[in-house]
């Protein structure tokens, strides 16, 4: 690989031209084909096999359009006064015009949603004041009916009387004809009567079924009371937009269509905002944070290389690179479902990755040149070697990204994908635009005071002798018990994605999610969709009640604070409802419930008897549910992947460093890092810590994706800087250095170019920490914080300090294993001995003579590990 690279190098210098050339027009073709063929981006984060995806499917089976995305659009008045009117008008003027839109199933006009609520509490008061009525009607109807058959017992009474004297004066046969008729009169007021009785009964009855009718519908009420679309002093009012699709398949051009037309709403003194489901954006995947970032990446460049026109060759060529890797993934973004965060993750990586590897190619070729090669001879050898580590380097975080895949997570797999395409365009980039642009510029590459000093002795290596022991152990023990007290908060980490209280304070969605909190209490931002499937369907005139049972039991767990029906099926077995936590949709209180709700299905237990809900089972979908879902089975890979990515460091590094410890320490390092990263992200984005720095004015769950993504991309660098700093370590033992002594050495050696990168990759990531899409921040935070601390603390830190400790133990293997491994010779050093760099001979005498030194003190340093100051 290295002699390849040398040759690509040589190639590129000869035909620098043909190189840039052929680039520019490669991102022309990539911009090209992103124009035509690039579709939608996703806001939304789908994974199949969710309980909320399949609860969703269910309600679109079952309840046509229930399944469908809600938006909230949120009207409030500039003054606080209640909306007039006139304003009223326009509000309602405006929804029916969005309900025109094409893919816009319908949408809820507050006021008539209130008005409807209104007629729906007077028509009950309307009818118990009817029952009431009624029943009076017939008490009073019953009064003279139990007269009338008092009446009629008081004539039977006399009729009998005078039959009873009739006989006893032997005077019955002459008035038997009139006694018959009297009896037969008085039999037919008795039926009269008992056909009003009969009748009174049936209205009574009658009466008790309306009235049963009545209390449900009453019992409804009460549990939706505190569901409202305008507020108790009439400011504020809530109207929703019903998609078509669900809230995983809505395209990013409907959400526009309908954003544009509210933005473009002018009613006068109204404030109008909407929810994310509706302001969904990605426009602009650059903002001020991260071209700060890069900014401060150049400057870092500057510093390096004491000048400005080789300081702009690794802007240049990772802008390049960027524009390839993200214009040609999006060009398959209209057959290929893409979160929104996936480009400005290829943004991310590439500009990143894309400057460290440029920069760690033009710094070996600078050394060479400042030793007196000859420059096509040193971009050549610079490729073949720093450019090896680079395509070594670059392989290792493609395949951190590309086992994203493994998760069985669609949006996770895609976004690894995209990163490893934006990697691997950088390290193309590297390792052949690079070396055509350092021939484009020459000598140049070099200050003119740096010119002045080529071939000058001073640029030979110094004379090195090891660290002191103690000064390892208090390195080692110090730089553990930091990453570990950082990690602590960790420990409480929650995942999760961040409503609309966590954007900025300015944002459409912050306004509206803050002004529907206010006016109608937080849960009203993130309602439950609830399904209760019943065994068996119920008869017609049993369906209010049934909706009453199952929204009374709703409203008996905790955490809830109203309960509305939202549909019923043909057959009335499944009902839908709409249930109003008590608090936002990221609150631990709605996760719970969540949790609770499921746990309770089938509803079971005496109550659930005595209602006739036994055996009911219960879903529950919606945006909170859905991010609650998604969160959990992202927890859930956690461990998989970091078992993937742990067990792939350690076979690496094994075959790079031909040791069995070595790849212990990187590994376990990288662990340390990785956890601190993610105690320091839980400390800010959970907790709330330092938030006015970082623009948390809301602590929330972190970003459920967020853990995922850094722990495959800083397992891709950390091996970067393990590879840059040890094997300069492994370099100078095999060529016959003590082993403490090649620990400087390799340290010394990589040290400048590994902080130089850290840095540069740490405020390109740290400059998307303060970016416009609030869920890209806990991932920029995240990857520069684990640089910092893998670049800094584990690698020239920890790393040294172990090995110094280990001494030749570190670099043990197995002879069997020796072997079975291929020698892939990383840093180019088989091609290094073929091209010689002027001055070498005088850095091979250093380090003889630090051998010398070391093994003529054996007796004393290598029993305590010690080494003195002789030749500093």
């Amino acid at each position: 690989m290295a002699e390849l690279l040398y040759r690509i190098g040589r190639f590129s210098v000869r035909r620098a031209w043909l190189v840039l050339v052929g680039w520019l027009g490669v991102l022309a073709l990539a911009g090209g084909a992103f124009l035509a063929f690039g579709g939608t981006l996703t806001q939304s984060m789908s994974i199949p096999g969710t309980e909320t995806e399949r609860v969703t499917e269910q309600l679109d089976a079952r309840l046509d359009g229930l399944g469908g995305a809600t938006g909230t659009v949120v009207f409030q008045t500039d003054d606080g006064e209640a909306l007039s009117d006139t304003q009223r008008e326009e509000i309602s003027a405006l929804l029916a015009d969005i309900a025109e839109i094409d893919g816009v199933s319908d949408v809820v006009d507050p006021f008539t949603t209130t008005a409807a609520r209104d007629d729906q509490a007077a028509q009950l008061a309307d009818g118990a004041a009817q029952i009431e009525a009624g029943r009076a009607e017939l008490a009073a109807g019953q009064t003279q009916l139990d007269a009338a058959r008092a009446e009629l017992d008081a004539g039977q009474a006399q009729l009998d009387a005078a039959i009873e004297q009739a006989k006893a004066a032997g005077a019955y046969d002459q008035a038997a004809a009139q006694f018959d008729a009297q009896q037969a009169q008085l039999d037919a007021g008795a039926a009269e009567l008992d056909a009003q009785q009969a009748e009174l009964d049936a209205g009574a009855e009658e009466l008790d079924a309306s009235a049963a009718e009545l209390e449900d519908g009453e019992r409804l009420m009460d549990a939706a009371a505190e569901i409202r679309t305008v507020s108790t002093d009439e400011s504020t009012a809530i109207g929703a937009v019903m998609f078509e699709d669900d809230l995983f398949s809505l395209s990013s051009e409907l959400k526009a269509e309908v954003a544009a037309e509210l933005d473009g709403a002018d009613i006068d003194g109204v404030n109008v905002d909407y929810s994310s489901e509706i302001a969904a954006s990605i426009d602009g995947l650059i903002g001020v944070g991260e071209i700060v970032g890069v900014l401060i990446a150049a400057l870092v460049l500057i510093i390096v290389f004491r000048a400005l026109l080789p300081a702009t060759l690794p802007i240049i060529s990772s802008f390049i690179g960027v524009g390839i890797g993200v214009a040609g993934s999006l060009a398959f973004s209209g057959v290929v479902d893409m979160s929104s965060v996936t480009p400005v993750l290829g943004v991310m990586l590439g500009l990143a990755v894309g400057i460290d590897y440029a920069l760690f190619i033009i710094n070996r070729h600078r050394r060479q040149v400042l030793a007196g090669m000859e420059l096509h001879e040193s971009i050549g050898l610079a490729n073949g070697t720093a450019g090896n580590a680079v395509v070594f380097a670059g392989s290792t975080v493609l395949v951190a990204l590309l086992a994203l895949n493994v998760t069985g997570i669609p949006f996770l797999g895609i976004m690894g994908t995209v990163g490893a395409v934006c990697v691997l365009v950088a390290v193309l980039i590297a390792v052949t635009l690079t070396p055509a642009l350092l021939g484009l510029i020459g000598v140049r590459v070099l200050s003119k005071r740096a010119r002045a000093e080529i071939g000058h002795e001073s640029h030979a290596a110094p004379k090195l002798v090891a660290m002191p022991t103690w000064r390892a152990i208090v390195t080692a023990v110090v730089s553990i018990v930091v990453l570990l007290v950082i990690a602590i908060p960790a420990l409480s980490m929650r995942l999760g994605l961040p409503d609309g209280a966590s954007e900025s304070p300015d944002a459409t969605t912050y306004q509206a999610y803050t002004a529907v909190s206010d006016a109608f209490g937080a849960g009203q931002n993130g309602p439950l969709l609830v399904t209760a499937t019943l065994p068996d369907g119920v008869a017609e005139d049993e369906v209010v009640a049934t909706q009453a049972d199952l929204a009374e039991w709703l409203m008996g767990v905790d955490d809830v604070v109203a309960v509305a029906p939202a549909g019923v099926s043909d057959e009335r077995d499944f009902f839908a409802f709409q249930v109003v936590p008590s608090d936002g949709p990221s609150s631990e209180s709605t996760e719970a419930l969540v949790h609770e709700l499921r746990s309770q299905s089938p509803i079971d237990g005496d109550e659930a008897s005595a209602a006739g809900l036994d055996g009911v089972e219960l879903g529950v979908a919606g945006g909170a549910s859905g991010n609650i879902d998604i969160s959990a089975k992202l927890a859930g890979v956690l461990p998989l992947y970091l078992a993937v990515v742990v067990g792939l460091s350690l076979i690496i590094l094994i075959l790079v460093f031909r040791s069995i410890l070595v790849p212990l320490i990187a590994t376990a390092g990288f662990v340390l890092s990785l956890f601190a990263a993610f105690g320091a992200t839980v400390a800010i984005f959970q907790w709330g810590w330092f938030g006015e720095v970082f623009g948390v004015h809301n602590p929330g769950p972190v970003l459920n994706f967020a853990p995922i993504i850094v722990m495959g991309v800083l397992f891709g660098l950390a091996m970067d800087y393990q590879l840059f700093l040890v094997s300069g370590m492994r370099e100078a033992y095999v060529h016959g250095t003590p082993a403490r002594v090649a620990v400087v050495a390799g340290l010394r050696g990589g040290r400048a170019v590994v902080t130089a990168a850290a840095i540069i990759m740490a405020a390109v990531f740290g400059g998307f920490v303060f970016s416009h899409l609030t869920m890209v921040r806990p991932l920029g935070f995240g990857l520069a914080i684990g640089v910092l601390f893998d670049a800094f603390i584990v690698r020239m830190l920890l790393t040294p300090a172990i090995m110094h400790l280990l001494g030749p133990a570190a670099w043990w293997l197995p002879k069997w294993l020796d072997r079975l491994l291929p020698d892939v010779d990383v840093e180019g050093a088989a091609l290094e001995r073929s091209h010689p760099v002027h001055g070498a001979t005088t850095a091979d005498a250093a380090t003889t003579d630090a051998s010398a030194e070391e093994s003529a003190t054996s007796a004393t340093d290598e029993a305590t590990g010690l080494s003195a100051d002789r030749g500093a």
